[in-house]
């Protein structure tokens, strides 16, 4: 499948929604996670060890980190956001999602081509999000990452 995504934090503030977030990087094929702000410190419990496999950047500013040629998606709860199940994922994205206690504000949605929202009864938190995009573009792009067994019985079964 052609193209790629990456993920930007704003200001993230708990190393373990970091740790959440760098675990669905690597189970959905980003292919970056960069962060801002100094909330957070390195030592995030990373139980995948996915800081090996996949690069994790802190910047001052996020805007400044988009590939090229790639859309700027903030996922964000606002007023003319696109609900996630009705987005069509661009080929390049890089998905940007705020901080556990607030919001992007302008000064990102500004820059983003696109603003969307997972549908939810409650806020959820920073790891969840990222998960719920990322699965939600693998299985709109129909992208296969190889499917593992997580070692169930009824897995085992199945034969995977």
């Amino acid at each position: 499948m052609r193209g790629y995504s990456a993920v930007g934090l704003f200001n993230p503030k708990h190393k373990e929604n970091v740790g959440a977030v760098l675990r669905a990087a690597g189970n959905f094929g980003a292919a970056m996670v960069a962060y801002t702000g100094n909330r957070y410190s390195d030592s995030t419990p990373d139980t995948q060890k996915m800081v090996r496999h996949l690069p994790l950047v802190h910047a001052a500013d996020l805007h400044e980190l988009i590939p090229f040629d790639c859309v700027p998606v903030a996922v964000e709860l606002l007023p003319g956001a696109v609900p996630l199940w009705s987005y069509a994922h661009p080929e390049r994205a890089f998905y940007v999602f705020g901080a556990e206690d607030g919001t992007l504000g302008r000064n990102v949605t500004d820059w983003c081509r696109d603003v969307i929202y997972v549908p939810s009864r409650h806020c959820l938190n920073l790891g969840a999000c990222v998960n719920v995009v990322l699965y939600d573009r693998t299985h709109k792009r129909r992208e296969d990452y190889g499917v593992r067994s997580h070692g169930c019985a009824e897995c085992a079964e199945a034969g995977r």
